[in-house]
């Protein structure tokens, strides 16, 4: 996807652009005036996923939500999420991951760089995710990320993101089904054309869901045996 973006914004720069009709759809939609409530962007129904977009007031760019199930137990998806290193493999355009410090169990800062389109630079992200695990009287897991701008030095010239932030709230259905629920706003910072960032906005969320369906049916987190670092029960509530 983004090297179709980098096309197309090469040639938009060029004056040689011919779209096709899918795209003039995704072009139409994207100038479509969005209100402070949700609006519906996509919803596939074969992989139970769907996507939303609101302008809030106040704020440069769209915010979005997912609901997805997604068909696996509910520590793999743990396992998943608390691989830092792996982000590279399944999340938005990322070329460089790692966890940068563990304060407890449910306390992690990790770093991320993303690609970005054509004639932008890349951008970098420090994110603090806090988990706020299950308790006896509730199933669901939240996870929470904030982005983080002053813990480490700028990166010139990467630019530093304003906000890439999350509430993402896990349910388990059944024994190998998995609610997920988020909402969450992304600034990438510097100067960006706002069509830009809401054709990634509009785009990333559900790339995201379709890499984590992908990662957790692989062995290695399927499979894997490994003591996670907090008990997780995934008996519906």
């Amino acid at each position: 996807m983004w090297k179709y973006f980098r096309l197309i914004s090469l040639l938009i720069a060029l004056g040689q652009v011919s779209v096709s009709h899918a795209a003039d759809d995704d072009l139409d939609e994207l100038q479509t005036k969005l209100t402070n409530q949700w609006s519906l962007v996509k919803n596939d129904r074969l992989r139970n996923i769907k996507t939303y977009a609101k302008q809030e007031d106040g704020k440069r760019f769209r915010s979005f939500k997912v609901e997805a199930v997604l068909n696996t137990k509910f520590e793999t998806v743990a396992r998943v999420l608390l691989d830092f290193e792996s982000y590279s493999h399944w999340w938005w355009e990322v070329r460089e991951s790692k966890l940068l410090r563990k304060d407890s169990p449910t306390n992690y800062y990790f770093y991320m760089v993303h690609r970005a389109p054509y004639g932008l630079p890349d951008r970098d992200a420090i994110l603090h995710a806090t988990i706020d695990p299950q308790t006896p009287t509730r199933k669901t897991i939240l996870l929470k990320v904030e982005a983080n701008t002053d813990m480490l030095p700028l990166k010139p010239p990467l630019v530093r993101m304003i906000a890439e932030d999350m509430s993402v709230r896990f349910t388990p259905l059944s024994d190998y089904r998995v609610l997920l629920e988020a909402e969450g706003y992304v600034d990438p910072g510097g100067k960006v054309p706002s069509w830009a960032n809401n054709f990634i906005q509009r785009s990333a969320p559900y790339s995201i869901l379709l890499g984590l369906q992908r990662m957790v049916q692989q062995d290695e987190y399927r499979l894997s045996k490994s003591p996670l670092p907090f008990p997780i029960d995934s008996t519906p509530e």
